[in-house]
């Protein structure tokens, strides 16, 4: 696992922040560290542990903050770069299981598994056709995102499933989207021409709220939605009203604005809403993954390797100073 990884490494010295502990504690360890490894998930994380001005402020050793996933809305990347701190991420790392999760969930709309499995424990005694069901084979699926998660997810489709994939990625060419074995259009087409469509991008600025009321009027009548990537990326009212119309035929939500969400909530009293509570990279194959990601990539970068996965790229400059001040020229060019 990480720590062992790192344990193994005896240059370095590595202090466990406890969230539950008091925050004068936790910053005295942090005023002195040069590397923050974090879980990625926001929800997990106390808002005065997520790295911001303030956090950053309390912190002038630190040199990288890590992500334990791919998805790094814990950091506020914008206050990393002015800092001069490397914000990394373990993308690659959960890809299979989230694609899996978001697999499963599709054919499980498709074919009313959870539905059914619902109906059956609560006495149902009726007719089978109360669960017909389509194929997931030869439909059309969108994918929002197109880095190593969705092409994961467009690769099953296409060569298990038989499927067309659309795909829209504004940071992937449409020769790059082609090679990943989708077909590369614009997020309206992927909206009209789509019978399912999931969701692999971060939340940013640019994907907040992006499926709206609008957006879901513009899929096809009858499509379903997976959302396995971050709450908030998706309007849940919006979503909602669209099921309750009939307009959206069922959708698989593994992320939330809140999470996990009250049992209260209106999407889950709906019986096609698949939900599950952000753990479509939670495997232990997965967890493995990230954790040697994590481990090797902290230990590449203070060996003065290049950083494997930078998210906010263009403070490597300025983070190059602040490493040769503290610990002589990194060996990448």
């Amino acid at each position: 696992n990480a720590l062992q990884i790192l344990n193994d490494a005896a240059a370095h010295e590595v202090v466990r922040v406890d969230g539950a502990a008091p925050l004068e504690e936790s910053f005295r360890i942090l005023s002195a560290s040069h590397a923050y490894q974090c879980v990625g998930a926001r929800d997990e994380v106390p808002p005065a542990l997520r790295v911001h001005e303030g956090f950053l402020q309390k912190a002038p050793e630190l040199l990288v903050v890590s992500a334990s996933g791919s998805g790094v809305d814990v950091f506020d990347l914008d206050a990393c770069t002015r800092a001069g701190v490397l914000a990394v991420n373990q993308a690659g790392a959960n890809a299979q299981s989230v694609a899996e999760h978001a697999l499963a969930m599709m054919i499980s709309l498709y074919r009313s598994i959870a539905s059914a499995d619902r109906m059956l424990r609560a006495g149902w005694s009726g007719s089978r056709w109360d669960f017909m069901g389509t194929d997931l084979a030869a439909k059309t699926v969108g994918i929002l995102g197109l880095g190593n998660i969705g092409t994961r997810l467009a690769q099953i489709c296409r060569n298990g499933f038989g499927c067309h994939v659309l795909a829209t990625d504004p940071f992937v060419s449409p020769e790059e989207i082609a090679a990943r074995g989708a077909e590369a259009v614009s997020f309206e087409d992927l909206l009209l021409g789509s019978d399912a469509i999931s969701v692999h991008t971060p939340l940013t600025d640019l994907t907040r709220d992006l499926f709206n009321a609008e957006a879901f009027s513009k899929m096809k009548r009858g499509a379903i939605f997976v959302n396995a990537a971050r709450g908030s990326i998706h309007n849940e009212e919006a979503l909602a009203d669209a099921i309750d119309a009939g307009h959206i035929a069922g959708a698989g939500l593994d992320v939330w604005d809140v999470e996990p969400p009250a049992n209260t909530h209106r999407l889950l009293q709906m019986p096609n809403v698949i939900a599950t509570p952000h753990i479509a990279g939670y495997t232990s194959d997965s967890l493995a993954n990230m954790a040697s990601y994590a481990a090797t990539q902290l230990l590449e970068i203070f060996s003065g390797g290049r950083p494997p996965r930078a998210v906010n790229p263009e403070v490597l400059p300025q983070f190059r100073v602040r490493y040769a001040e503290r610990f002589g020229e990194p060996s990448w060019d």
